[in-house]
């Protein structure tokens, strides 16, 4: 592609985005967002506040709160379940199934026996 066809594409897009911006520029939504905006920041200016103080005072959940939240995988914590086997006398706790004395039971003593040897499910 040569240099002037470059340019002329170059000038029709500058030529189309000159006309999106007048159109936005005449819409009233956007006035009165920007209407908005001026008398937010002279509000925050005459009480000496920044966005973020105002962004404080607007939303009662402080942020680590958020951040917390939005950090978790939103996978509840299992409950601790504690077996106790009647032939030993040991005492297995665990919050999942993986564990290596119960998976070693569950082979010798099968599933179902196991799972009646459970004592206690706690959160």
């Amino acid at each position: 592609m040569s240099i002037l066809n470059t340019y002329m594409q170059k000038e029709q897009q500058l030529k189309q985005l000159q006309e999106e911006l007048d159109k936005l520029k005449n819409d009233d939504r956007l006035k009165a967002e920007l209407e908005l905006k001026d008398k937010l920041e002279a509000l925050m200016r005459e009480f000496d506040k920044s966005a973020a103080d105002v962004i404080k005072l607007l939303d009662p959940k402080p942020a680590t709160a958020k951040a917390a939240s939005t950090t978790c995988t939103g996978r509840a914590k299992r409950k601790l379940k504690i077996y106790k086997n009647p032939n030993t006398g040991e005492v297995v706790e665990t919050r999942g199934g993986n564990q290596k004395t119960l998976k070693a039971w569950k082979e010798e003593y099968g599933p179902e026996t196991v799972e009646g040897w459970l004592v206690k499910n706690e959160d």
